[in-house]
Order: C-alpha cells, then sequence, then structure tokens
C-alpha cells in the first residue's frame, strides 16, 4: 500500500525515523495482530499496558490543547483528546471485559518500564518544551496507528476490532486531521520555510526518539509477562 498522506510534516519526520519506522511500523508484534498468530495472552498483556498509556497520553493531548495557540490548534486537540476516551480506551475495556478482565483490574495494571518510559518521555517534551516538541513526540503514536491500521484495514481474524478501529474512516479522518495541524502550527511559528530551519531537525529527532520508543513498546508485548533482560 501506498503511505497515506498525513501531511508535509509527517512525511518528512517518518523519512527521518530511518529503518527505526519500518522496526515500528512493521514490528513482529504487529505482524502477528494482521495474520492472527500473535498470542492471545500477549495482546491482552498490551492491552492493558496500552489502556495505561493511553490515560497519559490524554493528558499529553490535554496539555496540547492548553499550549495551543490558535482555536484551531486546540479544536483539534480537543477532538483527539475525545476519541482517546470515548473511543479508544473503551475498545480496550470490552475486550479485556470480554476476557474476564474487569474495569477495575485493567485500572489497577502495573506499568511496565517500557510504558513507564514512553510516556513520560512524552509528557516531559510538554513539559520543557512546546507545543510543536509536544507534537513531534505524540505523532508517531497517533499518525503509526493509523498507518497500521489503514494497511491491515480488511484482515480477518482474532484481532479484527482492533484493527476496523484503526484502519475505520473516523480514525483515518483524525490522522489527517491532525497531520494538517501540525503542518499549519509549523507554518504558522516557524514560516513557510521551516524544513530548512535548524529546529526542524531537533523536531525530526524527537519524532524518531519517540519512534524508537514505540518499537520498545510492542517489544514489551511480546515478552508478555516475562521480566525484562
Amino acid at each position: 500500500m501506498t503511505t497515506p498522506d498525513y501531511g508535509t510534516a509527517f512525511a518528512a519526520w517518518r523519512a527521518a525515523a530511518g529503518p527505526a519506522w519500518d522496526a515500528y511500523s512493521r514490528h513482529a508484534f504487529v505482524e502477528g495482530i494482521a495474520d492472527g498468530t500473535l498470542p492471545r495472552e500477549n495482546f491482552l498483556f498490551y492491552l492493558r499496558q496500552d489502556y495505561i498509556f493511553l490515560s497519559h497520553f490524554s493528558r499529553a493531548w490535554a496539555l496540547a490543547a492548553a499550549k495551543a495557540g490558535r482555536m484551531a490548534e486546540m479544536t483539534a486537540c480537543a477532538g483527539t483528546l475525545h476519541a482517546l476516551v470515548h473511543h479508544e480506551m473503551p475498545l480496550h475495556v470490552r475486550i479485556c471485559a470480554g476476557e474476564g478482565i474487569d474495569a477495575a483490574a485493567l485500572e489497577a495494571t502495573e506499568e511496565a518500564p517500557e510504558n513507564l518510559a514512553y510516556t513520560r518521555y512524552v509528557l516531559e517534551a510538554g513539559y520543557s518544551g512546546d507545543f510543536l516538541d509536544l507534537m513531534a513526540a505524540l505523532a508517531p503514536c497517533v499518525l503509526g496507528y493509523g498507518e497500521i491500521g489503514a494497511r491491515l484495514k480488511g484482515a480477518g481474524g482474532p484481532y479484527r476490532d482492533w484493527i476496523e478501529t484503526y484502519g475505520g474512516d473516523d480514525y483515518q479522518d483524525l490522522c489527517r486531521e491532525v497531520g494538517r495541524m501540525i503542518d499549519a502550527g509549523l507554518e504558522h511559528r516557524l514560516g513557510p520555510g521551516w524544513a530548512e530551519l535548524p529546529r526542524a531537525g531537533a523536531l525530526a529527532d524527537r519524532f524518531a526518539t519517540a519512534t524508537r520508543l514505540e518499537v520498545g513498546f510492542w517489544g514489551m508485548g511480546l515478552r508478555g509477562n516475562r521480566p525484562p533482560g
């Protein structure tokens, strides 16, 4: 498939991430979701961790709304926060409930080290940096899942609900909206020639670091309940 068009910045940052992007978007965990071979216990371990991840991710998008410079940015950030809280997280609750994991158990999940590393990196980018720093740290997750969902869309098997959530029209529309917001935010703050400025390299580095942390998150899913090391 062709890479989804989520805007100029995403295309540039994705390319600058190099092999790390394929290591993330085509990770063995992702391919196990695609063909249904991922063990169910690994998927459920990942879902529990991802539920906790999304709670922090939601806070990061709320922080982005607070750091937004224009109403259009605030609206897009609020829309993304709404999608996380009202669509993605309920998907996790629904699937886990079907496996006998109730909401209280889900909330009580102990964070794995890879989860701590990734979520705190994103939040730190928001606390210590500006709106653009936070967008570069957030983008690999929201847009990477969109790319994965678009590629896997139509696959059947036990993980069809997960695939259809990220490959579906609502999530794809959200990705395009976020991509447009990032492009507009860069041009508004740095000018139309932003890609030639030194700041562009720093933002691409933030994106690449978050991408590597995504690779680690998938690796955590493959490891499952086994201790690291």
